[in-house]
């Protein structure tokens, strides 16, 4: 379990395209880990989690404000008041 393993799993999956069609679906976490396991990958939430911060900590500040706005108005069309 380990972001090595992450990274394996992804670059398999650019030369399968069944893994590549799956991919492109959005899928909750837990369908993502079977995903990654049946292809033979032992993945944790924690890998995706890992992962995630290490492609954020390359963004530019202005990057980062963006993106949290695009958030934050996702959330507010999500929560009626």
């Amino acid at each position: 379990m380990s972001l090595e393993q992450l990274d394996a799993f992804v670059a398999a999956a650019r030369h399968d395209p069944s893994l590549q069609a799956q991919l492109e679906q959005p899928l909750e976490l837990a369908a993502f880990l079977a995903l990654a396991r049946g292809a033979g990958y032992a993945l944790s939430e924690a890998d995706v989690i890992a992962a995630q911060v290490r492609a954020e900590q390359g963004l530019s500040d202005q990057e980062l404000q963006r993106r949290a706005g695009e958030e934050a108005r996702k959330l507010r069309h999500f929560i009626r008041a």
